[in-house]
């Protein structure tokens, strides 16, 4: 740990000496060597740093930054685990003039927070020296503790450099994010993933290239497809893989394709159930069985199955797309779905994943149709205009018949051979209006072909000229009405 003293003579205040205590610099220093291998081959320069080129390559704006010394915005740096978030700040301390300060989000709160806004105070005022703040994780701190921060970052006492994993749109507050450059950060290639492994095989500082490691062709490439772009995950089974295998009677340390299965046996699925991936991976599955594309669907609900997924938010995703994708075009979608959901209330898992998969295959290959959406033309259409009067025919008989004549006029269609009377049932106003316009798929077909007939002979009828047919207004009633619920 860093330690200042104060020296003062007869002539006053000389100056300030910076040392580390003697037993803490040994302990940092067998930390470092004892420390894992991902951190040991973390990255020191920009020039060591793999992947993200469209971020810090040649002639970027933030690597001209950073190099320059002249990092005076506020950065978040948003992507998932091991693509670079905290080893591009750790970079940007080490060439840095400024004094460098960190904090987790998941330790730190507002004391924290507090100390380092006062010391920066004063280096500012006394020495005249910018402090740069990186805050690890840093949409795990509370709206008032985001807060907090805010008028530190405007008045340039620090510049914040966040790194998170969710969506800074989401998980930060608008205020921070106004105020910042966001920086987002991919996984890396294979051929990124590659070069980190090859080079901590010849790294004889700081990887193994002091040790004789044999790797095959086959090991390293399961190595990078299992890691999934995630520097961290390949550092971590290789070290698995080299520190559990016995060198042969010549030293060497032969790595096969076993050695790297057993070290690195199952990928780890980036699947937070409270963040983006959670919403896109839904999303992605949802979509899939909008567009027919069984395999699609499938690859999406396996994932969210492997990466722990509560099935029945799966099932009731599948009762909605029923009722909202495939609608009257097939009838029997909202059957199967209910009854898989039903199904895997009996079984559970894992035998109930099959009542799943065939509602899945169903929806997915099913005739498509959204004309459900016709719901939420009438409710706009109430919300505008207000509800009007019930006309008298179609109201209530068996409490106003007499008096009020309620009733009077109706006529049953059940009463002719064919069931149907063509006779008025919106009120006057609205007459020849069409919320409803069928699909020509499936089973709507058929509907489509009755009701041209039905509405053909009640125009008949009833004298009806003009129509109208509405468009459609699902999204954005949907929209008002979350916006509605939200303000609640």
């Amino acid at each position: 740990m860093l330690k200042t003293l104060n020296l003062h003579t007869d002539f006053g205040f000389v100056g300030t000496i910076i040392y580390m205590d003697l037993f803490e610099h040994t302990l940092q220093e067998r930390l470092s060597s004892e420390a894992p291998l991902a951190a040991r081959m973390r990255p020191r320069t920009l020039d060591e740093f793999v992947g993200q080129s469209d971020i810090v390559g040649q002639g970027r704006l933030l690597r001209r930054a950073i190099e320059a010394d002249r990092l005076f915005s506020s950065l978040i740096l948003w992507g998932p685990p091991g693509t670079g978030k905290t080893t591009l700040a750790m970079i940007i301390a080490n060439q840095t003039q400024s004094h460098f300060e960190t904090l987790s989000a998941v330790l730190a709160g507002k004391a924290e927070l507090r100390q380092v806004i006062k010391e920066a105070k004063e280096r500012r005022s006394l020495y005249h020296k910018r402090t740069i703040l990186f805050i690890d994780e840093v949409h795990r701190w509370n709206k008032a503790q985001q807060d907090a921060l805010l008028p530190f970052v405007e008045n340039g006492i620090f510049t914040l450099i966040g790194a998170t994993t969710e969506n800074p749109y989401f998980e930060v507050i608008s205020a921070l994010v106004s105020r910042s450059r966001i920086f987002q950060l991919r996984p890396l290639e294979d051929e990124d993933v590659r070069l980190i492994l090859e080079r901590t095989l010849r790294d004889s500082d700081r990887g193994y290239g002091k040790r004789d490691i044999k790797i095959d062709e086959a090991a390293i490439q399961h190595l990078i497809r299992v890691a999934g772009g995630d520097a961290r995950n390949a550092l971590n089974a290789l070290e698995l893989a080299v520190e559990s295998t016995p060198p042969d009677t010549k030293g060497t340390i032969h790595i096969t394709l076993d050695v790297a299965q057993e070290s690195i046996q199952r990928r780890a699925v980036l699947y937070d159930k409270d963040g983006d991936s959670h919403y896109d991976t839904i999303s992605a599955f949802i979509k899939s069985i909008r567009g027919s594309d069984p395999d699609a669907a499938l690859y999406w609900l396996a994932k969210m199955l492997y990466a722990g997924e509560d099935p029945r938010f799966i099932l009731r995703r599948l009762l909605i797309s029923a009722g909202e994708d495939i609608g009257l075009a097939d009838p029997s979608g909202l059957v199967v779905a209910n009854a898989a959901a039903q199904a895997f209330e009996y079984i559970g898992l894992p035998e109930g994943i099959y009542a799943i998969v065939e509602a899945v295959l169903y929806l997915a290959t099913a005739p498509k149709s959204n004309t459900t959406g016709a719901y939420f033309k009438a409710f706009k259409h109430i919300e505008e205009e207000g509800i009007i009067e019930v006309p008298n025919h179609l109201k209530d008989s068996s409490r106003d018949r007499f008096a009020l004549g309620h009733g009077k006029g109706y006529k049953v269609p059940h009463a002719v051979s064919d069931h149907f009377l063509p006779q008025q049932y919106l009120p006057t106003d609205l007459l020849g209006t069409y919320f409803y316009t069928p699909s020509n798929q499936g089973y709507e077909r058929q509907v489509q072909e009755r009701l041209e007939r039905w509405r053909a002979a009640q125009r008949a009828a009833l004298g009806i000229k003009d129509t109208e047919t509405l468009p459609d207004l699902k999204d954005q009633v949907i929209k008002e009405i979350k916006t509605k619920h939200k303000a609640r």
